[in-house]
């Protein structure tokens, strides 16, 4: 696992949420970083039920109000703090969590 500054956390609304993308064909690894006040929460962008990214357009991964994950596919909400389903088709699993924290003005996870 290494460590990786993904962009500076001013990139980030507050609260929003946007999405990385790193390596290529097989190799490639889709994540999405929550930004709530001074946390960050990061996810692999998979939802448990199908597998499938949880964005329909590029970096939207929240509800209307900002305050929930939501899978735009079947409109599985999770809680942005641990990635568990609260509603929808996989309620009761989680999102795959990637350690992220805010180093200086910057976003970093381990990878």
């Amino acid at each position: 696992m290494s460590s990786r500054i993904l962009c500076r956390l001013d990139e980030i609304p507050d609260p929003g949420s946007k999405g990385f993308e790193f390596g290529e064909g097989a190799g490639l690894r889709s994540i999405f970083v929550v930004r709530a006040g001074s946390e960050v929460h990061a996810y692999e962008n998979s939802c448990p039920h199908t597998d499938g990214p949880l964005d329909w357009v590029p970096d939207q991964f929240l509800t209307l109000e900002k305050d929930m994950i939501q899978c735009a596919t079947h409109g599985a909400v999770f809680r942005i703090e641990d990635g568990y389903c609260i509603a929808g088709p996989c309620t009761g699993d989680s999102l795959t969590p990637i350690p992220a924290r805010i180093e200086g003005d910057s976003v970093a996870v381990d990878i």
